[in-house]
């Protein structure tokens, strides 16, 4: 009776749960896009705020540097000053000393005429005369030579204040300095992470094939993935490939923030193979060849400004040899991701 009730009843329907699954992974997926963009838009606003602080770092060098300039200026300026007024007090003590020899000479004179007696006093109020004139010049010059001495005084001083500035500045720009080698470190490492996500995103895109590689900091495309031999047009295969490209690096555009400067550089190489055809040599092919693919970018609406074209010929090859295995890969577009 109970087994004739379950063959009434029918298959059990497993489509609402298999919906509900799906619906629980769609939702999950929202939060980790919504999770993705906050932490997108949360990186931008702090590399934005980095990027002020380094310019202003950069001024406060800048001027620095100039009133240090200035500082030096004034400050050999005032060591001839000084120079100057040593020279002028060693004069006036030498003068000091002459005119004291004088004035003992007229003393000793005075003192013989009055021995000679009446006879020799017009000589004797003559060198009485000089004495007084001698003894007023002495005094004039100890006051000029005190005053040099207080002229020599304050601008020692003025020296000393400004060895301590400089002091000062050299210390403020040796601490900016480091400040911005570590704000320069850290954009080299945030452009290194866009470069490691630009890699990732253009493996995913182009799949894991064998003539598409990464090599260093470089993306590799065999030239036959793009290019017919010995020509610079692109095949229909070598056409899907950079349509692919071209999304990975308009996505990449709108991650970066405008302050971050980075060029993506195509450079065209050949093997070492004497060439036939319309071009002269290995390097106008290459070269036409990353032109090719710079102008296909800027089609599919990448920034020019984002963008370097470079051909090599067959001077920088990645292995040497002459079998054509070897040539096959040093026949290559390299796409390389660089600050400007």
């Amino acid at each position: 009776m109970r087994l004739g009730r379950r063959r009434r009843e029918g298959p059990i329907d497993y489509w609402p749960g298999f919906v509900d699954a799906l619906a629980t992974l769609l939702l999950v997926i929202i939060f980790l896009l919504t999770v993705f963009m906050l932490a997108q838009f949360f990186l931008s606003r702090e590399i934005t705020g980095k990027d002020s602080a380094l310019a202003k770092l950069q001024k406060q060098i800048s001027e620095l540097t100039e009133l240090l300039s200035l500082e030096r200026g004034g400050r050999a300026e005032s060591a001839g000053e000084v120079s100057r007024l040593r020279a002028g007090l060693a004069a006036a003590a030498a003068e000091q000393a002459r005119l004291e020899a004088r004035l003992a000479e007229a003393e000793k004179g005075a003192q013989a005429g009055a021995a000679a007696g009446a006879s020799s006093a017009a000589a004797l109020e003559a060198e009485k005369r000089l004495s007084r004139e001698a003894l007023a010049q002495v005094e004039l010059l100890n006051q000029q030579i005190a005053a040099l001495r207080r002229q020599i005084a304050a601008i020692e001083q003025a020296l000393e204040a400004s060895e301590s500035r400089d002091r000062e500045s050299q210390t403020k720009i040796a601490d900016l300095g480091k400040r911005l080698n570590v704000a320069l470190a850290q954009r080299v490492q945030e452009l290194q992470q866009y470069r490691s996500d630009f890699f990732g995103r253009l493996r995913e895109i182009l799949g894991n094939r064998p003539d598409i590689r990464v090599v260093g900091d470089r993306f590799v495309f065999q030239s036959e993935v793009l290019f017919p031999v010995g020509s610079d047009v692109f095949d229909e295969q070598g056409k899907a490939a950079i349509d692919r490209l071209a999304e990975a690096v308009k996505t990449l555009e709108r991650e970066i923030p405008p302050e971050v400067a980075w060029t993506l550089r195509i450079d065209g190489h050949t093997d070492a193979r004497p060439i036939a055809g319309r071009f002269r040599s290995n390097w106008e092919l290459s070269a036409a060849r990353s032109i090719a693919v710079v102008r296909r970018l800027v089609e599919l609406g990448v920034s020019p400004k984002h963008l370097v074209a470079a051909g090599f010929g067959e001077f920088q090859p990645l292995e040497e040899g002459a079998s054509e295995e070897v040539h096959a890969r040093n026949r290559r577009i390299e796409i390389r991701l660089t600050d400007r």
